[in-house]
């Protein structure tokens, strides 16, 4: 009999966790992409990668079409949100469960989003399409400073800036629609109330919520992540609005095949949606060590044609804290992270950067440097644990010169 393949469309920062959760099922995973070097898990792990162009679907078509003659594709998906909808389109050819390419595609316009969620009585933020400067001065007046401006299309908080003056408006517009990011054709923003409160992300699975967590963010006018906790603590109440949101969500949507991560704050009127992502969220382990949850496998297992087991075996707490440096410059070293992965407690450390690394900071989840995930059955108990760790792990950066040293 052929050997089993899960087919991955270009890979992603949960790219490690799909090879190994489909080796663990017996599926050889096969990465597609444009450009498998990026990816420095794929030569890590020893796994098979096939270079092409992972934008044009019939190239796609072709491809799996020529490795059905060595293998049986028992899947084809993706971690990545840009090519999910792509993914979709794949599944639909070759008869094999998949995400409706349709919803996806709605889904990650940014602006087509917060219309279905609108129009289905969801809660959201004031907003407004722009595609000039006179557009942004417009809906900002409209709409009240400060407003978050961002890219319709796009993640990991990339163009994402919280602007509370006409100046950083014009300043950050402008960034958006000169052309200066490598984004659609025609580049579009969308201005929206700042809604201000707690953050919180929502993991589903098919039309079931897995679970709530929590972040706290960096210094603004970004949104990049310092800590993020699972669960979020919660009361009964609180849990089941934002439970019954979600769920309302998918719907609007027509989300209800695979993964998906909602983001919200609870604002003065209670909870509202910032967005839907048709993906895992940046933490699957942050589940699987909480509840047991393995949602990579319970995805692979969808794609694959079984069935999600979502069953909570434990109830512990589990944290996750990003490395951010505070300046640019250069990294002279960073150290600690062997003795931080020996705590008791700590589920993992990873450090990216290495010496003599340029660090540019944009604002995004790009600058991340490293990170520490700590977890055990309290959260006063993770947060100690967590933060002995962060404490032992230190850096050194050179600020680049100034101009005219």
């Amino acid at each position: 009999m052929p050997r089993r393949a899960l087919i991955l469309v270009e890979g992603a920062s949960n790219g490690p966790l799909y090879v190994r959760a489909a080796r663990q099922r017996d599926l050889h995973p096969i990465t597609l992409s444009a450009d498998p070097a990026q990816y420095d898990y794929i030569a890590a792990e020893g796994t098979e990668a096939i270079r092409l162009d992972t934008t044009d679907l019939e190239a796609l078509i072709s491809e799996c079409s020529r490795l059905r003659q060595t293998y049986d594709i028992a899947g084809i998906t993706s971690a990545q949100e840009a090519f999910y909808a792509t993914v979709g389109k794949l599944c639909q050819h070759f008869d094999l469960p998949g995400p409706n390419p349709s919803s996806i595609e709605r889904c990650c316009d940014k602006f087509t989003q917060r219309q279905l969620l609108a129009g289905a009585n969801v809660p959201v933020p004031s907003y407004q399409l722009a595609e000039s400067a006179t557009d942004v001065e417009s809906a900002a007046a409209e709409i009240g400073l400060p407003v978050v401006i961002k890219p319709v299309v796009g993640i990991g908080s990339s163009g994402v800036r919280l602007c509370r003056t006409a100046e950083e408006l014009a300043k950050h517009a402008a960034y958006l629609l000169g052309g200066t990011r490598i984004t659609q054709s025609t580049p579009k923003i969308l201005i929206e109330e700042f809604a201000q409160g707690q953050y919180y992300n929502v993991d589903t699975m098919g039309h079931q919520v897995v679970g709530v967590g929590t972040a706290e963010f960096d210094c603004p006018p970004h949104f990049v992540f310092r800590e993020v906790t699972f669960p979020a603590p919660l009361g009964k109440d609180e849990h089941e609005r934002i439970v019954d949101l979600s769920l309302s969500c998918l719907q609007a949507l027509g989300l209800g095949w695979g993964p998906a991560n909602i983001e919200l704050r609870w604002t003065k009127r209670g909870p509202v949606v910032i967005e839907v992502n048709p993906r895992l969220g940046a933490g699957p382990q942050l589940v699987n060590l909480a509840y047991g949850i393995d949602l990579v496998t319970e995805h692979i297992k969808l794609a694959t044609g079984g069935k999600c087991a979502l069953l909570k075996k434990r109830s512990h707490t589990a944290a996750w804290r990003y490395l951010i440096p505070d300046l640019d410059g250069t990294l002279d070293w960073i150290d600690g992270g062997t003795q931080a992965a020996a705590i008791p407690g700590i589920a993992e450390v990873k450090l990216y950067a290495q010496p003599k690394m340029p660090i540019i900071r944009k604002g995004d989840s790009e600058d991340c440097i490293g990170y520490v995930i700590a977890a055990s059955p309290s959260p006063t108990q993770t947060a100690a644990i967590l933060q002995s760790a962060v404490d032992l792990i230190s850096w050194s950066v050179t600020p680049f010169p100034t101009t005219g040293e």
